[in-house]
């Protein structure tokens, strides 16, 4: 097994996910097997507790692992298959060798972060790096880890040691490290500086890690001086130093590491030069190319509770990224916070109210993303019937499909108390309740996780057409809160058709409105699932409905349908109010020259 290390130096927020991803699929490229961890050196346990707003969106595997938002990327990038284990946090070290503790492993010795954390460190990487993730057996050829956090945290320094520890251990031919820094240019001399480099690898290096392979992020391309003096202050081949610098999407980074032969560098350091073969990177090279060329519109309003950081509904961009390039169209994305619909901000605010509403009314679909708590749900509900009473097309996602059968009940059935438990628990209609198996007393990791499965219950429905006739599919749920099942027959019988049901048939998977343009709920979250080339059906559905698609997508079959591109697209977010760049190290805006995915 081969280990390729990436580190991030100067500042927080540099695009070390996009680069460990990009360098996975370059060296996929290459003809190797590939597989991914990611390091979070937080206390928390997993993602799964903590609020989009304190670490952006939490992204669910199949074995129903809530982990970090990079996890999904790797997804992406690679189109492999992640578990729980490959997010690896301090909590979880702390925890494993805490157990360990007190079943007696330890034989009565003194536990101590130095060699017990490290070695729990270095076993648990070495374990997970054998997982097959691509669906073939056996294990990968290489293993990407991005540590998280910034050289010098003090919550990093176990991990640190661990890797100086390990890098010994498996051999200085098993194993690369890829820093990542910031040169910064500064305007009043228009100079690119390499001081702050330069003093990140001398913190590295004190700790026991000397990069193989610089990866510097600036505005702009190296210049020549720049990097010979990199080069001899940091002790690093000239040859070995990639500048990655602004581009207008995403898509160029893996085109960048291999226009300045970083895969070269890479598998020289590895021992690998005659095994892997030159990158072959035809389709994602047509992608990022298409990315750039894309010009006809289509406008998604998206409305949510975190509009104020797009991080919070990372994947949902990315489905609808992927959605929109195999109808050849650029993605517009309208932030709407769900409270400025409200009644409440008409009377507090009315700009903020009409601004809102204004961005709800100009899209050529409605878009309401899962979500926990009440704030803001009033405005999804309004939202969802402005979409049905209009003939918009709308999806629905998870608690979006919940507020879309409260609303259904309240405007159709004419029950206007009707209401989840969730927001009200005393609602005498409750269409929405609390699932049995769930626990109110502890938090984390007690929902409905990972990939369950849904059966159709009707063929001829549009959701499942776009999954290509198929009896039934996996996706992956994240949810506390279900459709009461005891109000099922009253809804139907109104008009609402649940098309997909789980194995029992009294939990309510997907629903939609038959005789509305494109009217869907979905209690899973089809997003986590969507790849570049290879969207979400759920989602092109939407984006073919929002551009007169619809008809020709479900005759072509979803299949059929995800080849009709191989390339993406930009999303162009506008944002109003006190919304907020994209933060903690987004995936798209790290490498955007203004032209990009979150603006």
């Amino acid at each position: 097994m081969k280990y390729v290390l990436v580190t991030g130096g100067v500042v927080s927020g540099l695009g070390k996910g996009v680069t460990a991803s990009s360098i996975g699929l370059i060296l996929k490229a290459c003809g190797l097997r590939v597989t991914s961890i990611k390091i979070d050196p937080y206390l928390n346990t997993d993602a799964g507790t903590m609020s989009p707003f304190e670490h952006g969106e939490v992204f669910v595997l199949d074995d129903g692992g809530e982990v970090d938002l990079d996890l999904g990327n790797y997804e992406r990038f690679l189109d492999i298959t992640l578990t729980r284990d490959n997010n690896i946090t301090t909590g979880k070290i702390y925890q494993s060798v805490i157990d360990k503790e007190r079943r007696g492993d330890y034989l009565g010795r003194t536990v101590q972060v130095v060699p017990h954390i490290t070695d729990a460190i270095q076993e648990w990487i070495e374990c997970v790096a054998v997982i097959p993730v691509d669906g073939k057996e056996g294990p990968a050829d290489v293993c990407v880890i991005e540590l998280g956090g910034t050289i010098g945290d003090i919550e990093s320094m176990p991990f640190i040691e661990a890797f100086g520890q390990f890098s010994y251990r498996v051999g200085a031919g098993n194993f690369c490290l890829i820093h990542v820094s910031l040169v910064p240019v500064l305007n009043v001399v228009g100079e690119q500086k390499t001081k702050p480099t330069q003093h990140s690898v001398r913190g590295l290096r004190s700790l026991g890690l000397t990069p193989n392979i610089l990866a510097c992020r600036s505005t702009t391309e190296l210049d020549e001086n720049v990097k010979g003096k990199l080069s001899q202050f940091c002790h690093v081949p000239a040859e070995n130093i990639i500048t990655l610098y602004d581009v207008s999407n995403i898509w160029h980074i893996p085109l960048l590491l291999r226009d300045q032969k970083a895969h070269e560098a890479i598998l020289k350091v590895l021992n690998l030069p005659g095994v892997a073969r030159e990158p072959a990177l035809g389709e994602w090279t047509s992608r990022a190319k298409l990315c750039d060329k894309l010009h006809e519109p289509v406008r998604i309003a998206m409305v949510g509770k975190y509009t104020g950081l797009s991080d919070s509904y990372l994947s949902v961009l990315k489905a609808l990224l992927h959605a929109s390039v195999a109808c050849h169209r650029k993605l517009f994305v309208d932030w709407v916070a769900a409270t400025d619909l409200e009644d409440a901000t008409a009377k507090e605010n009315p700009d903020v109210y009409n601004t809102a509403w204004n961005l709800l009314k100009g899209a050529d679909a409605v878009l309401v993303p899962g979500g926990f708590g009440d704030r803001g749900v009033q405005g999804k509900i309004v939202a969802a019937k402005y979409a049905r009473e209009n003939r918009i097309p709308f999806l629905g996602i998870c608690l979006g499909m919940q507020i879309a059968v409260i609303e259904f009940a309240r405007s159709v059935l004419g029950l206007q108390n009707a209401n989840s438990t969730e927001f009200d628990p005393n609602t005498r209609n409750p269409c929405v309740v609390f699932m049995p198996e769930g626990s109110k007393t502890h938090m984390g990791g007690t929902m409905r996780l990972g990939s369950r499965r849904t059966y159709f219950q009707v063929t001829d429905c549009k959701s499942a057409k776009l999954y290509g006739n198929r009896s039934f599919i996996d996706e992956r749920h994240r949810h506390r809160y279900e459709v009461n099942p005891d109000m099922v027959a009253q809804l139907e019988k109104a008009g609402l058709s649940f098309t997909g049901k789980d194995e029992s048939g009294r939990r309510m998977e997907i629903i939609e409105l038959p005789n509305h343009p494109y009217f869907i709920g979905v209690q899973f979250h089809p997003e986590f699932k969507s790849r570049p080339g290879k969207p979400s059906a759920l989602f092109l559905g939407l984006i073919a409905a929002a551009t007169g698609q619809l008809d020709a997508v479900l005759k072509k079959g979803v299949t059929k349908t995800s080849a009709m591109s191989n390339g993406t697209s930009v999303v162009k977010s506008h944002q109003y109010g006190n919304a907020k760049k994209a933060a903690n190290g987004s995936l798209d805006a790290i490498y955007s020259n203004g032209n990009g995915v979150h603006i």
